[in-house]
């Protein structure tokens, strides 16, 4: 892929700079049912699915969710605790990531983050996670009403951001995402484990 008149940087979250995968699991749930006494089988089926859609798009608002399930199971410490649980064992910054945005940062490039996450858990992602000081804005599909890889997501960011949609790049773990993304007329970068090696030629770092 050959960089051209890159002016944003668009960086989808989990699964680029956050790593809460393993073998196709999410490893937040691994210990679920020992630290908060039940099943993630009950909290899967209640919340994933059209809800998840529902949460994800900013339609149902996910502590009321949440506390649907905690409800239903008698889970008695509250909405509030299993949504910390959530996110602080979701809490995986890959290192190289960062470097990678601040050296960006370094060279003037804007950045941005366009991810498919709830409002709830784009302001961890800002404020408890750091990277509201990092990138200009966090452009979530909670707080858009969209998601990717839907054309209106990225039509939306570019005119937020007042940049011409060819000089902007988007970084995604799905492959989905990124052509949808170029459909819409940005940049895209298809980030795999192979393929990691050249992302810093695309960003011009090297």
């Amino acid at each position: 892929m050959t960089r051209y008149d890159l002016h944003l940087v668009a960086w989808d979250f989990d699964g680029v700079l956050n790593d809460g995968f393993r073998d196709g699991r999410a490893i937040w749930a691994d210990n679920f049912e020992r630290d908060l006494g039940h099943p993630i089988s009950s909290f899967r089926d209640h919340f994933f699915g059209d809800r998840f859609e529902a949460v994800v798009t900013g339609r149902e608002d996910l502590r009321a969710a949440v506390a649907d399930w905690a409800d239903k199971v008698g889970y008695a410490h509250g909405a509030d605790t299993v949504i910390r649980y959530w996110f602080e064992q979701d809490r995986h910054p890959v290192p190289a990531m960062l470097e990678r945005l601040d050296r960006l940062a370094d060279r003037g490039m804007r950045q941005v983050i366009a991810t498919n996450n709830e409002a709830h858990r784009a302001r961890f992602i800002e404020d408890e996670m750091g990277y509201g000081t990092r990138v200009e804005t966090v452009f979530a599909s909670g707080r858009m009403g969209l998601r990717k890889p839907d054309p209106r997501f990225f039509h939306h960011i570019a005119a937020e951001t007042g940049v011409t949609p060819g000089n902007i790049l988007l970084v995604d773990d799905l492959e989905e995402n990124i052509a949808a993304a170029r459909d819409a007329g940005w940049q895209g970068y298809h980030l795999t484990d192979i393929h990691e090696n050249d992302l810093d030629a695309v960003l011009g770092l090297r």
